[in-house]
C-alpha cells in the first residue's frame, strides 16, 4: 500500500502546483483551470474509492483498473431463472435424453420421409433376407414321411405339393400341420426341419374299425365313427365287421362293445343294423334276429347268450329273439318249425292228420 500513498501524494502537489499558477494567470485561465482540478479531483475520488474497495477486498489496484468501476456480484434475473431451471431434474433429463430422442425422432422421419430412399433401403434389407435365407443349410433337400401307409404317403404327396429344395423360411409348419390333421384319414401329425435339409412328416394313421353301409355307399370308419375311406366291395375288408342303417356312425363305440360281448356267437354274426336311429337289431346266419332295446341293450344281449347257454336257443329253429321288452322276451319260430310244432300237438290230442 505504500506506493498507492506515495502516488496520490504526488497528484495532490501536483494539483496545488497547477492551482497556484492558475492563480497568478488572468480570470480566464483561472477559471480553464478550475475546470480541469474539479476533474481532476473527481477522477481522483473516483480512484479513492476504487482503492478502497480493492483494501477491503485484500487486492492491490492497478493503474489500469483504478479508474474502473467493480462489476455488481449479484445475477442478473435472466442468468438466475437459468440457473434455478437447470437445477430442475426434469430438465437436466430432458436435455441429456429427450432432447437427442427428439433430434433423432425428427432426422429420421425426415430422411425416412423421402419414397425413393425408403424403397430403397426396403430393397436393400430384403435382399439381405433373401441372401441370408437361402443359404444352403437353410435348405430343404428332401420330404420324409413316417408312419403312414403308402396310400396315406402318396395322398400327402399329392395334397401338398412342393418344389424341392425351398427355404425352411418359406414353410408354414403350422398350416402346413393344421391342413393335413384335417384329412380324414389322419389322426394326428407333427412337421420339424432335421438337420441336413430333412422334412420329417411324423403322421399316426387313422385304423378303421367298421364297414358302415349306407344310402350314400359303404365306407370305412374308426372307432370314433370318423370317416376314412370309401370302400368299393364289402369283400375288401371282411375282417372288419358291417353296420348299417342311418345314424349307425354316431354310435360306433356302443356297437363295438355289444361286438364284443357277442363273442361266443361271432362266427354266425353277420353285422348289426340301426333301427329307427334309437336301437340295434343283431343279424345272424340262418336268416335269425336279436331285436335289442333302446335302453340298456347290453344287458338285453347278455340275457340271449345266457339261455343260448343254457338252453341252447341260437340252435332252435328261430327266426327272431325279441328282446326290445327284457322282462317279456318273445321267440318267434320259422313257418317249417310251427307246422311241425302244431303237428306233434296234433298227434299228442289224437287228431287225424290234416
Amino acid at each position: 500500500m505504500r506506493p498507492m500513498i506515495l502516488r496520490r501524494t504526488e497528484k495532490v502537489d501536483t494539483a496545488e502546483s497547477v492551482r497556484e499558477d492558475d492563480l497568478k494567470a488572468g480570470p480566464e485561465v483561472q477559471t480553464k483551470a478550475e475546470d480541469s482540478i474539479a476533474v481532476k479531483a473527481a477522477r481522483a475520488a473516483m480512484a479513492k474509492r476504487a482503492a478502497a474497495a480493492a483494501e477491503s477486498d485484500g487486492k492491490p489496484v492497478s493503474g489500469n483498473t483504478a479508474g474502473k468501476t467493480k462489476r455488481d456480484p449479484a445475477p442478473s434475473r435472466a442468468a438466475y431463472r437459468l440457473n434455478r431451471l437447470w437445477l430442475t431434474p426434469f430438465f437436466r433429463v430432458f436435455l441429456r435424453i429427450g432432447a437427442p430422442l427428439a433430434l433423432s425422432f425428427a432426422a429420421g422421419i425426415w430422411y425416412f420421409g423421402n419414397d425413393d430412399r425408403l424403397l430403397a433401403i426396403s430393397a436393400g434389407i430384403l435382399d439381405i433376407r433373401r441372401s441370408v435365407e437361402t443359404r444352403p443349410e437353410f435348405m430343404v433337400q428332401l420330404v420324409a414321411i413316417e408312419g403312414g401307409s403308402p396310400a396315406v404317403d402318396r395322398l400327402i404327396r399329392e395334397s401338398f405339393p412342393m418344389e424341392l429344395p425351398i427355404s425352411s423360411f418359406d414353410l408354414d409348419l403350422e398350416l402346413m400341420q393344421a391342413e393335413m390333421a384335417e384329412l380324414d384319414v389322419v389322426e394326428s401329425v407333427t412337421l420339424r426341419v432335421r438337420p441336413g435339409g430333412v422334412l420329417e412328416i411324423s403322421l399316426k394313421e387313422r385304423q378303421p374299425a367298421v364297414v358302415w353301409r349306407s344310402r350314400a355307399g359303404t365306407v370305412l370308419l374308426d372307432e370314433t365313427g370318423i370317416f376314412i375311406d370309401t370302400l368299393e366291395v364289402r369283400s375288401a375288408r371282411t375282417d372288419l365287421p358291417l353296420l348299417a342303417g342311418e345314424g349307425a356312425q354316431d354310435h360306433v363305440a356302443e356297437a363295438l362293445n355289444l361286438i364284443r360281448i357277442a363273442a361266443p356267437i361271432r362266427y354266425r354274426l353277420r353285422g348289426l343294423v340301426r333301427v329307427g336311429q334309437r336301437r340295434w337289431d343283431l343279424e345272424l346266419t340262418r336268416g335269425q334276429h336279436i331285436l335289442l332295446p333302446e335302453n340298456n341293450p347290453v344287458s338285453a344281449l347278455q340275457q340271449v347268450l345266457a339261455l343260448d347257454q343254457a338252453q341252447d336257443l341260437m340252435a332252435r329253429d328261430l327266426t327272431t329273439i325279441d328282446m326290445r321288452n327284457p322282462l317279456r322276451p318273445t321267440l318267434r319260430m320259422a313257418p317249417v318249425a310251427i307246422a311241425e310244432m302244431r303237428r306233434i300237438k296234433a298227434i299228442e290230442l289224437g287228431e287225424p292228420d290234416r
